[in-house]
C-alpha cells in the first residue's frame, strides 16, 4: 500500500479480538491509528446507559475518532445480518436508532451501517424490500450522517451481493426528503461475490460513502491473498472518494498491521469525514 492513503480506520469488532472490547480503541491508538469503527457493540438493541457511557469513554479516552458504527443487526454470530428488512423486528430497530444517533453525536461519527437482513421464509421478497425502504428512511431521518447499505458475502440468505443490488436499494430511499444514504463498498465482499470491483468504482463512485478492505481468499490482512487492493484504493480515490478506508480483516498478534508502516497509520488532520 502506498503512502497516498492516510485515512485508515481500524474495525475493532473484527481486530484486537484478543482484548476486551473496551480496551481495543486504546490498542488501536497505541499502534498509531487515529480512527476506529465498530459493529454494534452489544447483543441487544438498547444497552443500558452505563454500558453506552463506558463505550463512549473508551473511544474518547483513547483519543481516536469513531468513523463508523453499525445499527443493531441481531445475532451476528448466529447468522443474523441485520433487521432492516426483517418483519417482526422493526420495533427493535426503531428503538435502536436514537441510541445510535446519541453515540454518533457524542463521538462525532457520521457513517452508520444498516445491514439489510436475510430473506425470511414465508415472506415475499417484495414485502421485505418495501419494509427495508421504510426502515432505511427512518434510520436516515434519525441520525446526523449517512446511512450505509452494504453487499455481504458468506450469508446465503442475504440478498444484496453486488454493488448493483445495494444501489437499487439506495435508489428506493434516495427520494425521501433529508435521507442521506450511500454505498458501503467492501472490496472483500464484492470480490468474493464475483462483482467486478474496478467496474463498481467506475460506475458507482459517486454513491460510495465508505470503503472497507480485506484480502481474499481468507479475509486476512492486505498482502495475504491475491486481491489488488492497492490499485483499487488508488482507483476509488482517483474517482473522488475522500473518506476513510476501514480495515475489516481477521488478524491477530504483532503482525496484524505489519503491511502498513507506522508513520502512515494516522489520519490527516482536518480532512473531510
Amino acid at each position: 500500500m502506498g503512502p497516498r492513503v492516510s485515512r485508515w480506520s481500524v474495525n475493532c469488532s473484527i481486530l484486537y479480538t484478543d482484548l476486551p472490547l473496551l480496551e481495543r480503541p486504546a490498542a488501536a491508538a497505541a499502534d498509531g491509528f487515529t480512527a476506529v469503527e465498530f459493529w454494534w457493540p452489544w447483543q441487544v438493541a438498547v444497552p443500558g446507559d452505563r454500558e453506552a457511557d463506558a463505550f463512549v469513554r473508551a473511544v474518547s479516552d483513547a483519543g481516536v475518532r469513531l468513523s463508523g458504527l453499525n445499527f443493531f443487526a441481531g445475532d451476528m454470530p448466529g447468522g443474523d445480518r441485520g433487521l432492516v428488512s426483517w418483519p417482526g423486528r422493526s420495533r427493535e430497530l426503531l428503538d435502536n436508532i436514537p441510541v445510535v444517533a446519541a453515540i454518533g453525536e457524542r463521538l462525532g461519527c457520521r457513517a452508520f451501517n444498516a445491514l439489510y437482513g436475510n430473506r425470511v421464509e414465508g415472506v415475499e421478497a417484495e414485502e421485505q424490500d418495501e419494509l427495508a425502504a421504510e426502515m432505511l428512511a427512518a434510520c436516515a431521518r434519525g441520525v446526523a450522517g449517512t446511512v450505509l447499505v452494504e453487499p455481504v458475502s458468506g450469508a446465503p440468505r442475504y440478498p444484496l451481493l453486488t454493488a448493483g443490488d445495494a444501489v437499487a436499494v439506495l435508489d428506493r430511499v434516495a427520494g425521501v426528503p433529508g435521507a442521506r444514504v450511500g454505498l458501503l463498498a467492501d472490496f472483500y465482499h464484492l470480490a468474493v461475490n464475483g462483482d467486478d470491483v474496478p467496474a463498481v468504482i467506475e460506475r458507482h463512485a459517486a454513491r460510495i460513502s465508505h470503503v472497507q478492505i480485506a484480502d481474499a481468499p481468507g479475509r486476512g490482512a492486505p498482502g495475504t491473498g491475491t486481491l489488488p487492493l492497492r490499485q483499487w484504493i488508488d482507483d476509488v480515490h482517483a474517482a473522488g472518494y475522500d473518506g476513510y478506508v476501514g480495515l475489516e480483516y481477521r488478524a491477530e498478534g504483532p503482525d496484524a498491521f505489519s503491511w502498513l508502516p507506522p508513520g502512515q497509520r494516522a489520519a490527516r488532520e482536518g480532512g473531510p469525514t
